[in-house]
């Protein structure tokens, strides 16, 4: 069976390679048919060129003589296994090099305008000669390739034939020898199992003393009565264990109660850490975060005080969310390396005084215990407690820790998505969106206090000539600039927003559009003053055109009226000469 199969085997490799040596022919004849089709079509766009001057016959001329030369080169490197046919396309590939040069040179003076030199190259005929110099030397190359490949083909088929012999001899010998190997394999298993079948079925119907003593005839057979029989052994010392296990399965059942209060108990605190979850993760404002937390711990961990201290922004701080159980931290906080917990990414506790090293922000003789709060593998905050967390406070502890720190980063995360949503990405101001939100909270607020709101409307001047000079980074820069100088000098209650493009919008809550412009006037002069840059290069200078506008009873509650007056306002500025403030005319008389 072996060496029928290595027969099959070596004879499948050989009719491999005699069919990939065709298809190398194959590739070597359509290679050598690619580079004289491109020379043949390089020479058409050739003579298109010079008799027609039309110049879009010269292009393709160019390529297809780039396709020649790159094709007999790949032909050279095909060829590599047969010196013969490697030599032959050797010479064509000189042959076609002369040619090509010919071509490429009769293009270069059609080119430069000299047609008639062109035509007479053309005319003289020596082209063509070298031309049919090149057919006839291809017709030579492809006819000795071609007969190369019908040996070849006549090879693979006498392998295949082969191939189909050995398979029709082989197949019947193979299937003859696993017959015979099959009978005696059931022959020799058939006795020996009914014995090991007929002492099971006495075992099953309660003979605990039957054992298999008959000779089996194999190793393995044995092996399995003498398995069987150790294990009717073991199962009547089973039957003799099965008074002391009953006994065991009642102590056993005692712990499991005594296990089962205890996951009661942390079911209950899992259900009420369960509770401080969710509410923590529905906090909006880090005081609703402190009461959930200030409410919720002291009912997981009773009759312990402590803090939740999180990271600041600069993350060179920790600073204090809330305490409980009386205890006050100090709202100057600490330094992250002044916690051991921190340091360590691991709880750190001290139980007796001098029993450990002392956290820098606690007192010296506390008895303490300070719990990292982790999320994604970083540290964002740690829980201090005062006293000594017991085992099953522990576990309270980890799973309250893991919720906290949950809840912080959900928290971090709202606050970072929110900023998202009502800031304009580039300025950093508020975007539209968010101004017609707060203009109408301000309308209502005008409405009922009775308190004056304005509104301003501006836009840069001459915007679109950054963009075309510098291009848009530039434009860029400039709304940055005046979007930092608009941040610097409005007061903090006022909104300032970008409203699109280069156009922005000030909210001005509790003031007129007359005590408003003096605000505006230094907020113009400052953004001509303004120095811009870009790439080491100067921009010039800018200035902006505003338009302001005050509210009253008699406009919509959406705040549309009063914008439209407030860009009435600076439409007049441009028409005006820009760069320059102006007030809406019905509120300025």
């Amino acid at each position: 069976m072996l060496a029928l199969i290595w027969m099959l085997v070596d004879a499948s490799i050989q009719t491999r390679d005699s069919f990939r040596w065709v298809t190398h022919s194959a590739e070597v004849i359509e290679t050598m048919d690619d580079a004289l089709s491109a020379l043949r079509e390089a020479e058409s766009g050739q003579r298109g060129f010079v008799l027609t001057r039309n110049a879009s016959f010269a292009d393709p001329a160019d390529a297809r003589l780039a396709v020649s030369r790159q094709t007999m080169g790949h032909l050279v490197e095909l060829t590599a296994d047969n010196p013969m046919q490697n030599m032959r396309a050797r010479e064509l590939r000189s042959l076609m090099e002369r040619r090509i040069e010919m071509l490429r040179s009769t293009l270069v003076d059609a080119r430069s305008g000299n047609f008639d030199k062109a035509r007479t190259i053309i005319a003289s005929g020596t082209g063509r000669d070298l031309m049919a110099m090149v057919s006839l030397r291809v017709d030579s190359f492809l006819a000795e390739e071609r007969a190369l490949r019908l040996t070849r083909i006549d090879a693979a088929d006498r392998r295949l034939s082969w191939v189909r012999q050995l398979a029709l001899v082989g197949g019947p010998i193979i299937a003859i020898a696993i017959l015979s190997v099959s009978l005696l394999l059931i022959w020799g298993i058939r006795r020996p199992a009914g014995v090991i079948r007929r002492a099971m079925t006495a075992l099953g119907d309660g003979d605990r003393a039957m054992r298999v003593t008959t000779a089996m005839g194999s190793h393995e057979f044995a092996q399995l009565a003498s398995g069987y029989n150790e294990m009717a052994g073991q199962l009547q010392a089973a039957i003799v264990d099965q008074g002391r296990s009953e006994q065991e399965l009642k102590i056993a059942h005692g712990e499991l109660m005594r296990n089962s209060s205890i996951l009661r108990e942390r079911g209950e605190v899992i259900e009420l850490l369960g509770g401080m979850a969710h509410r923590m993760q529905a906090a909006r404002t880090d005081e609703e975060l402190a009461q959930v937390i200030r409410v919720f711990v002291p009912r997981v961990l009773p009759g312990i005080a402590g803090a939740l201290y999180a990271h600041n922004n600069s993350r060179n701080l920790l600073v204090p969310i809330t305490g409980w159980g009386g205890f006050v931290p100090s709202q100057d906080g600490f330094a992250p390396d002044q916690c051991w917990a921190l340091r360590r990414g691991q709880s750190h506790f001290v139980a007796e005084p001098g029993g450990d090293i002392v956290c820098g922000h606690v007192a010296a003789d506390a008895i303490y215990h300070c719990e990292p709060l982790l999320a994604g593998g970083e540290v964002i905050g740690t829980l201090y407690l005062e006293g000594v967390i017991g085992e099953e406070s522990g576990f309270r502890l980890t799973v309250m820790a893991e919720n906290i720190s949950s809840a912080l980063v959900n928290h971090r995360l709202q606050r970072g998505l929110r900023e998202q949503t009502i800031r304009d990405p580039l300025t950093g101001l508020f975007n539209r969106r968010y101004m017609e939100e707060a203009l109408t909270i301000e309308i209502a607020r005008a409405r009922r206090s009775g308190v004056p709101l304005s509104a301003v409307m501006c836009d840069v001047d001459h915007f679109k000539r950054f963009n075309d000079e510098f291009g848009h980074d530039a434009g860029d820069v400039v709304l940055q600039a005046v979007a930092n100088e608009m941040r610097g000098r409005f007061r903090d209650g006022d909104i300032v927003c970008r409203y699109g493009g280069e156009e922005f919008a000030v909210i001005a809550p509790g003031t007129t559009a007359q005590a408003l412009a003096g605000r505006v006037e230094d907020v113009r002069k400052g953004i001509t003053e303004i120095v811009l840059r870009h790439g080491g290069r100067a921009l010039g200078s800018t200035s902006m055109s505003f338009g302001i506008a005050t509210w009253d009873d008699s406009m919509a509650g959406d705040g549309a009226a009063l914008l439209q007056l407030a860009d009435a306002a600076l439409y007049r500025a441009k028409r005006e000469g820009r760069n320059r403030t102006v007030i809406d005319m019905q509120q300025a008389a």
